[in-house]
């Protein structure tokens, strides 16, 4: 498998579930919300982790996640025996250059079909995930597919103009 090369920036995408379900920040947590035109979706910033450690656990990409505009990052900590998702304020660009990959905020993203999911890189098996309700945060989950949605479509915003010379 080839090295990873180091990234000068993150990818930057849209996110939804197939519920039309968007992120949304709300003092400092995500929450999903059904899309409408007078609600703003946060954006995902995503960045290949470059520890060669963890990219052959066949487990999908080793990304940061972050929140594009802002200086926070997704964070896996076990809260009263639970994992649990968090945003850490940290700069995203900051992780990505440093030689050993923070563990808790790794995921590994795979692609199922046209969608993608986000397992914790810390807590094997447990996924980012959104409540089939509308206005619930988004957490990790060990259940997929019944009461919470572990697939999310990713819509590039990152498209970058060449340069003309």
């Amino acid at each position: 498998m080839a090295t990873p090369q180091a990234v000068e920036f993150p990818r930057i995408f849209g996110v939804h579930d197939s519920r039309q379900m968007v992120w949304i920040l709300r003092e400092n947590s995500l929450i999903a919300t059904p899309f409408s035109s007078n609600v703003k979706p946060v954006s995902l910033d995503l960045i290949t982790c470059t520890d060669k450690e963890f990219h052959d656990a066949g487990k999908g990409n080793p990304v940061y996640l972050g929140i594009k505009g802002n200086h926070l990052c997704f964070f896996c900590a076990e809260i009263q025996g639970q994992p649990t998702l968090q945003l850490k304020e940290k700069k995203i660009m900051d992780m990505s250059k440093e030689k050993k990959a923070q563990k808790p905020f790794l995921f590994f993203h795979s692609r199922e079909g046209s969608t993608s999911t986000f397992q914790s890189v810390s807590y094997p098996d447990w996924f980012i995930a959104t409540s089939k309700m509308a206005g619930q945060p988004v957490i990790l989950t060990k259940e997929r597919g019944k009461n919470y949605t572990t697939n999310f479509y990713l819509e590039p915003e990152d498209y970058i103009q060449p340069v003309r010379a």
